[in-house]
């Protein structure tokens, strides 16, 4: 059994949103085309709420990109972005989502933020993400969507660690810096996650 994971598709993470990802919309069609071929679908969304402590707003002095000490994790810190409520928090309005069966919220709790769509950044806190696909059947997991070098990449980290036989669909997805997308797929297949193209995916299904 097979699941496709839809990694925060939102406004706020493609062009014109407020920490947009470059060509982050232009996976949709992909993305979309894909979802026919698992036997299940599912999303997760960052929904912070005003004033989470991963925003460079929180912190008087800092900006954008610094980076600091968070309650004992290494925090960069980001312009404010999907907000709960929000327009930017919304799944972005060309992503089909008439398959998609659960959505999963993270980064909610104000003071950690939550790259992964199964645990926060600290693995204090599940989001209930493995129990759910474990529950549904769910051997296989594959990866789409934003951003590749961050929450794409420390959810297929945390897949891979809970024993789902884990892949990335490389061009179904899209990085905020070519260099550290580089080095995440560099781990990721040291760890034993494969990369695949999705027409591996598509091709195998003619």
């Amino acid at each position: 059994m097979k699941a496709l994971l839809l990694i925060d598709i939102q406004n706020d993470f493609v062009p014109g949103g407020r920490l947009a990802v470059p060509e982050g919309d232009a996976i949709i069609p992909l993305v979309n085309a894909l979802q026919p071929q698992f036997d299940l679908v599912v999303a997760s969304q960052d929904w912070h709420p005003a004033g989470h402590q991963s925003f460079a707003s929180s912190h008087a002095g800092r900006m954008a990109f610094d980076h600091i000490d968070l309650h004992g994790l290494s925090q960069t810190l980001w312009p404010d972005h999907c907000v709960q409520e929000t327009p930017g928090a919304a799944l972005h309005p060309a992503l089909d989502t008439r398959g998609v069966e659960a959505i999963f919220r993270k980064g909610m709790a104000p003071d950690i933020d939550s790259y992964s769509a199964f645990y926060d950044n600290g693995h204090r806190k599940a989001t209930g993400l493995t129990d759910y696909l474990r529950g549904r059947g769910i051997t296989d997991v594959y990866l789409v969507g934003l951003a590749g070098d961050y929450c794409v990449y420390f959810s297929a980290l945390d897949a891979h660690a809970a024993g789902f036989a884990t892949v990335v669909i490389t061009d179904a997805t899209r990085a905020i810096s070519a260099e550290g997308f580089g080095a995440a797929r560099a781990d990721l297949e040291s760890k034993g996650v494969r990369l695949l193209e999705s027409s591996a995916v598509l091709g195998a299904a003619q």
